[in-house]
């Protein structure tokens, strides 16, 4: 299903991290003195529920049609329990359908770590808060790579957790078995609490397995795939293929279809009434999705089935996947988005792995190419969030 993409680069205004930041911050209070986060500062999506906000979702047209929630998502209900203090609201790409950060209704978060380029989203503001320093942690979502891409571009660390791990209540859906609450922080001792919060102290005590699949490693662009295996600390790793016939041409191609209609399922009698002014890319993203069919999502299906039960018989306990976040590091603001998309599909290729298999992934800093960030992620098996962030010590090379 092609698209058509304009060639010329749309020009989008730098925007602040934040759609709104809380004069009166949330938790800060004697009542929710102590806990693990304690006086650390969230930046928080817009796409999760504050009590007495309305959720905009990086759109204004689905702002004006919303009402101020009664309630707090439960997420960040979890991290006011904890002692965290939760500073406002941040933009994001409209409706979360983009990867890039490029929101022509509002603008773009500037990327600190490097901002000539694009800060990548959808969870676009909340790293951009935390590179700069405007927050110690950054709220976001991910269902397609949504806080793993940005925290490659900004040089953060990115936590993807396990698929159901962390309550959706409160968040707005995009494709619902795919969407997982994300962190973002500058400090892997800071994720490390994060994680423990939700996925609890224990953590695997055995012997690590390494795998850097060849398959995987050939995805990213030759000079990021020789930088980050030339800075990979010295462990043993498997090197073989770890994806079934049809590789990630198959795995993208499924991903795309199974996750659109699902999108299509959630949003499309509100576009089709609403009728929103979509910018460039998200318009076109929406129309495909309107046209697959049930054949092809069920097509899809199947085909992620053979992917999780090939995925789940490859990955016991204690065996953790090493390979590139992104294809390199962030796309310059100024590129066209012809060429976004050649971008975006090697990275959906990657990272639709784990969304697929709904697997835990940790995004970690790992060096500059080009003058800009990039990232090397670890991936377990389901349930294994606190194992890969025990990992990740290993690979403190930066």
């Amino acid at each position: 299903m092609s698209t058509d993409i304009p060639a010329s680069p749309t020009t989008y205004e730098i925007c602040d991290a934040f759609v709104r930041r809380f004069v009166a911050p949330l938790g800060r209070t004697p009542a929710r003195a102590g806990g693990l986060l304690e006086n650390l500062t969230v930046a928080v999506k817009d796409n999760f529920d504050i009590a007495g906000w309305v959720t905009g979702a990086g759109n204004p047209e689905y702002e004006q049609d919303q009402v101020p929630a009664t309630r707090n998502a439960a997420v960040v209900d979890a991290l006011l329990k904890h002692g965290a203090v939760v500073t406002g609201k941040t933009h994001m790409d409209e409706l979360a359908y983009s990867l890039m950060g490029l929101n022509a209704r509002y603008g773009v978060p500037l990327n600190a770590a490097a901002p000539e380029r694009v800060p990548g989203g959808s969870s676009s503001g909340s790293a951009s808060a935390v590179v700069a320093g405007l927050a110690d942690i950054g709220l976001g979502t991910d269902t397609g790579g949504s806080v793993r891409l940005p925290a490659s571009f900004c040089g953060l660390y990115g936590w993807r957790s396990t698929h159901g791990l962390i309550p959706s209540d409160g968040m707005v859906p995009l494709a619902a078995s795919y969407d997982v609450s994300g962190f973002f922080t500058r400090d892997l001792r800071v994720m490390e609490r994060i994680v423990s919060i939700f996925a609890g102290s224990a953590a695997h005590d055995g012997s690590i397995r390494y795998w850097a699949p060849a398959d995987l490693w050939t995805l990213p662009m030759a000079e990021t795939a020789a930088h980050l295996r030339a800075a990979l600390p010295d462990l043993d790793y498997r090197l073989d293929p770890i994806l079934p016939e049809g590789g990630a041409k198959a795995c993208l191609s499924a991903f795309r279809l199974y996750q659109g209609y699902e999108i299509w399922r959630h949003f499309g009698a509100w576009i089709e009434k609403r009728q929103p002014a979509f910018g460039p890319g998200i318009k076109d993203r929406f129309a495909m999705t309107s046209r697959i069919t049930k054949a092809e999502f069920d097509d899809a299906g199947a085909s992620r089935d053979r992917l999780r039960a090939h995925l789940d018989a490859l990955l016991p306990e204690g065996t953790i996947l090493v390979y590139p976040t992104a294809p390199g590091p962030a796309p310059l603001l100024t590129t066209a988005p012809s060429e976004l998309e050649p971008y975006r599909n090697r990275a959906l290729s990657l990272m639709s792995v784990a969304g697929h298999a709904g697997l835990p992934q940790l995004s970690i800093p790992f060096g500059k190419v080009d003058g800009a960030p990039v990232g090397l992620s670890l991936v377990g098996r389901p349930g294994s969030d606190l194992l890969l962030v025990k990992a990740a010590a290993a690979f403190q090379t930066y």
